[in-house]
């Protein structure tokens, strides 16, 4: 332990105080190990160039998804509804493949082509929260890939492997 005198506390009339700060650890923090990089499923040529998810300790860090057939890089018919459905069936199938659920999203960022869709798109979006809603931000954008009307990322913590 060790003790620093605080030469500020002089300006309160305080001079010659001295305070005891524990600067030795009193837990042992374990680093959360290196990355996992999960390739995306999507089949494109040529190969996409993110990866599905990455896994840091106990967070899931999924790429954005959009309203893609299972694989393909043929976005859903049907408008807003059709793809945002679409949407968070792709994001349950990742979060599934890696060892969690919607239920263990703690933040999603919804990207929009057309603002005016956020009505339609968070009454899809809804249905998929029944538990909680994670915190969540939403932009309007000028375009996203494929066409798409909607792209969803999100965070989740996974359960931590035992031992």
């Amino acid at each position: 332990m060790k003790s620093w005198p605080l030469c500020f506390l002089a300006a309160f009339g305080l001079s010659g105080c001295h305070v005891s700060v524990n600067t030795e650890p009193s837990a042992t923090i374990e680093a959360p190990g290196a990355p996992e990089y999960f390739p995306t499923q999507i089949v494109a040529n040529p190969p996409l160039p993110f990866a599905e998810a990455v896994r840091v300790g106990e967070m899931l860090y999924l790429t954005g998804q959009l309203g893609t057939l299972p694989g393909t890089t043929q976005v859903a018919t049907g408008g807003i509804d059709a793809e945002a459905r679409q949407v968070m069936e792709n994001i349950k199938a990742v979060l599934e493949r890696h060892g969690t659920s919607l239920d263990h999203v703690v933040k999603c960022t919804v990207f929009l082509a057309d603002m005016k869709e956020w009505p339609a798109f968070n009454a899809v979006y809804r249905q998929y929260f029944p538990n909680h809603f994670p915190a969540r931000s939403a932009f309007g954008t000028t375009g996203l890939a494929f066409g798409a009307r909607v792209e969803v990322e999100c965070i989740a913590w996974v359960r931590p492997v035992a031992k």
